[in-house]
């Protein structure tokens, strides 16, 4: 057994043409899998045919709050068709973004809506997206979530917040800043959640990890935020390790 990145994209332009070379590196890491987070066409079908030679990651689909501005009925339409493959095993990254996009709030939320709905109709777990915006995003899924399974990703909320989140179904998953100096909300919430509703995750090639920071990000640096939530939680990390890779096979169903 080894870790799992639960968040990491991996086809995105920032690796161009590096691929296999990083999945190479990974096995030095004992990174056993990768969830490929894939927010446009581009970087879902570049996934797909890398998956025809390597079994050691799985897709994700769904468009970004970011990205709502360019999305449209006819979008989802495509969405549902793309996600009807079985190769892609959750619909993400979706939700809803308060710090960069305060504008388009409505629309946000419809679009978050309509790929939960979709989410609903093919039995899909979602990787939610929040930044800012914790309490919509909760309501949101309490309301129209009828599968109550997924992500919380890179958590920045409060613990009381992540509580209810697991109400709903949801894992929550550690990022980058929980090893960050001075950030005690994403500490606090890694010392005190209990691990069997905990993920890791790099959000790579964004926010790297003490003692890489400054540095481009990938799944290998998973490492560290398990060693950090260990330290917290003043446990071996082989127990975070294992914990948070069971989680992810029994969210996914995809241990090969």
């Amino acid at each position: 057994m080894g870790y799992i990145d639960s968040h990491a994209h991996l086809c995105c332009k920032d690796f161009e043409n590096e691929f296999d070379q990083l999945f190479d590196k990974f096995k030095e890491s004992n990174i056993e899998r990768v969830m490929i987070v894939c927010c446009d066409k581009s970087d879902l079908l570049k996934a797909l045919k890398h998956q025809g030679t390597n079994d050691k990651f799985d897709i994700a689909y769904g468009f970004h709050p970011s990205d709502i501005n360019k999305i449209n009925d006819n979008d989802i339409d495509e969405l549902e068709q793309y996600l009807s493959n079985n190769k892609i095993v959750a619909l993400g990254e979706i939700g809803l973004d308060y710090y960069w996009d305060k504008e388009n709030i409505d629309k946000q939320k419809e679009y978050f809506i309509k790929q939960i709905k979709l989410a609903n109709k093919l039995d899909l777990p979602m990787i939610i997206h929040s930044r800012d915006a914790a309490l919509d995003t909760y309501d949101i899924l309490k309301e129209y979530d009828k599968n109550g399974k997924g992500i919380i990703h890179c958590y920045s909320s409060s613990y009381q917040m992540a509580q209810m989140f697991i109400k709903l179904g949801y894992l929550i998953s550690l990022a980058g800043p929980v090893t960050f100096k001075n950030a005690l909300v994403p500490k606090d919430v890694a010392k005190n959640i209990d691990l069997k509703n905990l993920l890791i995750e790099t959000d790579s090639p964004y926010l790297t990890p003490h003692p890489n920071r400054g540095k481009r990000n990938d799944s290998s640096n998973v490492v560290y935020i398990a060693q950090m939530i260990a330290e917290l939680k003043e446990i071996d990390v082989l127990e975070v390790m294992e914990q948070t890779t069971k989680n992810y096979y029994d969210l996914f169903n995809t241990k090969k």
